[in-house]
C-alpha cells in the first residue's frame, strides 16, 4: 500500500484507522524501547495497522517469542497476511475486546507487553475502556502496557485505569505521537 492509498484509506475509516499516515520509525522505535526483548515471551499487538510497528517488534523479539497482533480493518488485516510471513507471529482479524478469549485457545493467561495503535479517542468509550482493562487484565506482574495517541487528551483515561503512567513525545512523526506507557 501506496502512501497515498493510505491517507485514502484513513480519511475512509478514521474511526478505526485514527490516522492517514503510518506510524514512523521513530516512533516504533521509541515505543519499543520500553520492551526487554530478551525476558518478552509473548507480546500481543492491538491495532496492528500495515504494520508498520509489527516489523519492528519481530526484528527484536527472540526465536521463541510469540507475537499475537489484533487488527479489525480487514483491508489492513490483508495486507499483512501478504508482507509478513514469520511463524511467530499469529494474525488475528477481530476486535481487540476479545483478546482473552484468544489467548485461553492459545493456552495463554498472561502476557508480558501489549503494544497499542488503536484510536482509542474514536471509538466508543466504554469499548475504549473495555479494551484497556481487559489489556490490563492479562499482563504478567512485570508487564506493561504501551500506546501511542496524538495528543494528551486521554491521559486521564490511563491513570484511572492503571496504576503508573509515563508519557513521551516523539516528534519524528505526522503528527508528533505521545507514547504512554502503562504500569
Amino acid at each position: 500500500m501506496n502512501r497515498w492509498q493510505y491517507f485514502l484509506g484513513g480519511v475512509k475509516n478514521m474511526k478505526t484507522r485514527g490516522t492517514i499516515a503510518p506510524t514512523s520509525k521513530f516512533t516504533s522505535k521509541k515505543m519499543l524501547s520500553n520492551i526487554r526483548f530478551e525476558d518478552a515471551k509473548i507480546i500481543v499487538e492491538l491495532g496492528a495497522g500495515d504494520g508498520s510497528i509489527t516489523k519492528h517488534i519481530l526484528s527484536q523479539m527472540r526465536e521463541d517469542t510469540k507475537l499475537i497482533s489484533f487488527e479489525i480493518d480487514p483491508a489492513l488485516s490483508g495486507i499483512l497476511e501478504e508482507n509478513i510471513s514469520d511463524p511467530r507471529l499469529t494474525l488475528i482479524n477481530d476486535s481487540a475486546e476479545h483478546l482473552v478469549q484468544y489467548l485461553n485457545k492459545m493456552g495463554y493467561t498472561k502476557v508480558d507487553y501489549v503494544v497499542s495503535g488503536i484510536p482509542f479517542v474514536m471509538l466508543p468509550e466504554e469499548l475504549g475502556d473495555r479494551i484497556l482493562k481487559v489489556s490490563k487484565s492479562v499482563l504478567s506482574e512485570k508487564g506493561c502496557f504501551i500506546q501511542f495517541h496524538y495528543s494528551l487528551i486521554p491521559k486521564k483515561r490511563y491513570k484511572r485505569i492503571f496504576n503508573q503512567l509515563d508519557i513521551e513525545l516523539e516528534m519524528r512523526n505526522l503528527p508528533p505521537a505521545f507514547v504512554y506507557v502503562c504500569k
